[in-house]
């Protein structure tokens, strides 16, 4: 049977084009039928590749599509997502970039990982998203679904002032450059910056995590994935920034943010034995001894 997977990437740099041509071969070589989708220039250099076809959009793709792999970093990965949110394609990661949680999968390790992937050795996991529900429209055709997290951000030197309830019930308001709320995919991305704590990413709770809090008392919290969060801005400033992943956009002081889980989840495919408590190991160096 002819596995039919799409590739994404962005930002072409020569070790993501290295990765392209290594996987491509990889996945050649095993009989799949490869698209190839890369987002913003780059796409000429795979012009007269008579292994790959190029596509513009996530809508141009067979219903039967087998896999979606990203070629970079973290960030390519979050790009990927929302491309393809909603088509039930689950989507791997080979990282080309640094730190890559998502991107998971080493690129000197591609020959192996396809292998695995193409012959159904991986792991599925469903990982829940964030929706900002008000206002809404906020990023255009983008969307305002996040994997990782969506903030609320001071837009000048000056702190803010956050007040959020959860399910309608006063939690605290927040004098502090911004609040941070993850999932647990992204509890090992800005959330981990701030101090957060770590959550194994097929858990569906949320962490609310303040940043530089004018009060050092104010900890993180973990609340349950089908609480409703309602923020309201104030403060000295003129406006706010919302994001949510890496998309943002200013508002006036004084809008009120309800975020809640998405109703669609995300599948993310890893190789067996490529688990994540071996990565948290491997990127964040548990464990080693520099002495040595």
């Amino acid at each position: 049977m002819t596995r039919k997977i799409a590739l994404f990437s962005k930002g072409i740099t020569e070790k993501t084009v290295a990765g392209l041509h290594s996987l491509v071969d990889a996945l050649h070589s095993r009989g799949a039928e490869i698209y190839l989708n890369v987002m913003g220039t780059g796409a000429d250099r795979f012009i007269n590749d008579s292994r790959v076809r190029l596509f513009e959009s996530a809508d141009d793709l067979p219903e039967d599509m087998y896999l979606v792999i990203s070629v970079g970093g973290d960030g390519t990965f979050l790009e990927t997502a929302m491309r393809v949110r909603g088509l039930n394609i689950p989507v791997a990661g080979i990282n080309t970039g640094r730190l890559g949680f998502l991107a998971n999968i080493p690129d000197d390790n591609i020959g192996k990982a396809m292998e695995m992937l193409c012959s159904g050795a991986y792991e599925v996991i469903s990982r829940s998203m964030l929706e900002i529900v008000s206002p809404g429209g906020l990023f255009g055709d983008k969307g305002s679904l996040a994997l990782n997290e969506v903030t609320v951000q001071k837009s000048d030197q000056r702190m803010i002032a956050i007040t959020v309830s959860v399910n309608g019930i006063y939690l605290n308001t927040y004098q502090a450059d911004g609040l941070i709320i993850s999932t647990s995919t992204g509890s090992t991305a800005y959330n981990l910056s701030v101090g957060g704590p770590i959550l194994s990413p097929s858990d569906e709770s949320f962490i609310i995590a303040p940043m530089s809090p004018h009060n050092l008392t104010v900890r993180p919290i973990i609340i349950t994935g089908n609480s409703t969060i309602m923020m309201e801005t104030g403060g000295r400033s003129t406006e706010c920034m919302i994001t949510c992943d890496s998309r943002a956009v200013h508002l006036p002081l004084g809008v009120k943010i309800e975020v809640r889980q998405a109703p669609m989840k995300l599948k993310t495919v890893t190789p067996l034995g490529n688990d994540f408590f071996s990565t948290l190991r491997n990127k964040l160096m548990w464990g080693a001894d520099l002495r040595n």
